[in-house]
């Protein structure tokens, strides 16, 4: 049954303005001018310039006021309204000369692809036009390392209902063996040990190095991956140094030899512009933000008088409700944006200046091992902001410093307590353990229980399962990957 009641509730929701100003925190200082000039290009009511540099109207000359009555009779705000019955002709200038045509934009030659680099040798081969249609398929089905990770089984099956190309595996097995022979070599290989032996396969055989690596690699490379050694001397018969001459042959492939070849359409890597710069003076600590390239922003002050003028018009048409409505929305819309920008600002300094503090004995020199432990947390308690505001603040931001460019990001970091009682920085025990690891000896690694006992003995109360942890962040392999004849 239906029933009908008042209900109070209490609900949180964000404002469009709080939502904006969460979009604008997060964006680093490279992509909030290209949100700027966005936004002068949506909104008319949003112009650059300071705001000091509008005139009062009592001080403004009589040609002045001529000059904004003539723009009031060529430009009116039904410009705006009526903007869907322009014709598609208005739109369009076309009033360029012969001259200026020649001058059109030059196109030029990125490179060829990967694949298209196997597809024109390919098309050098003696084939019928089923095995062209079959290679240039598998061509399709190589990754950008160059290797075949698809079951021909599988492709089968794909050309059967894609193309209905009726084949076999033995086949396209043919047709994978003459892939295989071009360039780069090692290409078509369906995994690791495959892609080694078609480039051992290459190289002279009659070497003994050669020769060895190739049994190696063929025999034992589950062995040889696991770096066990002493089994393959075993196995194999031979001296330390005959594997070692061994190991340095299979050391010069190339484990992606589709790497070789970029990808021409492939995204550029983005420069690194901080967002804020710090400098070190007699003084002290000079923090502000990186605004070279923000242009300030303000009120079109057309707009506020036109709002103005048609907010007194009494006798206002629904044509002119309308006008005075899309007028207002703007406006606001350029405010919002205004104060959005400033309190970005105001934010990211308040963030900023708090961590500075927190930081203070590492920004003097740059010396890591004066990093105190912080989380987010903290810097949250010292500006009183949220602690997701401080994780926008701190993503994708950098700061220039006089001994470098850094991300925020690099400042947080866990804590632990030594013997003593200090807290320390995680990231002190992580340049110990780098430390430990580059300087141990390679035939006979350091392991995560020694690197455990090594720490103990410096102080550091810390267990093995976190040593573990530390090193996967350091992307540094356990010990026994770690070893070398």
């Amino acid at each position: 049954m239906l029933k009908q009641k008042l209900q109070q509730k209490l609900l949180q929701k964000l404002s469009p303005q709080q939502i904006q100003m969460i979009k604008l925190l997060e964006v680093p200082t490279l992509q909030i001018d290209q949100r700027i000039k966005k936004e002068l290009e949506e909104n008319p009511a949003l112009e650059e310039g300071p705001e000091d540099e509008e005139v009062p109207e009592g001080e403004k000359n009589e040609e002045e006021f001529e000059e904004e009555d003539k723009d009031q009779e060529e430009f009116t705000i039904d410009d705006y309204i009526d903007d869907d019955d322009i014709p598609d002709y208005r739109l369009q200038a076309n009033n360029l000369s012969r001259d200026d045509e020649k001058k059109a934009d030059i196109p030029f030659s990125a490179g060829s692809s990967f694949q298209e680099h196997l597809e024109s040798q390919l098309g050098l081969r003696e084939l019928t036009d089923k095995q062209k249609i079959l290679g240039e398929y598998i061509i399709g089905n190589i990754d950008e390392d160059g290797y075949l990770r698809r079951e021909l089984i599988n492709i089968v099956d794909d050309l059967a209902f894609l193309q209905n190309v009726n084949t076999t595996e033995q086949e396209l097995e043919d047709v994978l063996k003459i892939i295989q022979d071009l360039e780069p070599a090692g290409v078509g290989a369906r995994n690791l040990r495959e892609c080694l032996l078609l480039q051992l396969e290459r190289k002279d055989r009659s070497l003994p190095s050669v020769n060895l690596a190739y049994k190696i690699i063929d025999l034992n490379f589950e062995e040889f991956s696991k770096r066990h050694y002493d089994k393959i001397l075993t196995r194999l018969g031979i001296s330390e140094s005959y594997l070692k001459s061994a190991i340095d042959e299979v050391l010069k492939l190339n484990p992606k030899p589709g790497g070789v070849y970029s990808d021409p359409f492939s995204k550029t890597a983005q420069p690194i512009i901080p967002d804020f710069i710090l400098e070190l003076s007699e003084d002290g600590f000079d923090l502000h933000l990186n605004s070279r390239n923000l242009p300030e922003l303000r009120l079109n002050a057309a707009y506020s008088e036109m709002l103005h003028a048609y907010s007194k018009d009494k006798s206002q048409k629904k044509e002119m409700k309308d006008a005075v409505l899309f007028v207002k929305q703007k406006i606001d819309s350029a405010k919002w944006f205004i104060d959005a920008i400033k309190q970005r600002q105001n934010t990211l300094l308040l963030t900023m200046n708090a961590i500075l503090e927190y930081q203070e004995e590492y920004f003097i020199d740059g010396d890591e091992t004066k990093l105190k432990p912080m989380i987010l947390k903290d810097v949250a308690e010292m500006t009183g902001l949220d602690i997701s505001t401080v994780s926008r603040v701190a993503n994708s931001k950098y700061i220039q410093t006089h001994f470098g460019i850094m991300p925020l990001k690099f400042f947080f970091s866990e804590g632990l307590q030594t013997d003593a009682g200090e807290e320390v920085s995680t990231r002190e025990i992580k340049r110990i353990l780098q430390d430990c690891i580059d300087n141990e000896g390679k035939r006979k690694p350091l392991t995560d229980e020694r690197l455990t006992e090594i720490l103990q003995e410096k102080g550091y109360q810390i267990a093995r399962r976190t040593v573990a942890k530390y090193r996967e962040q350091l992307n540094i392999p356990v010990a026994r990957l770690r070893k070398e004849i």
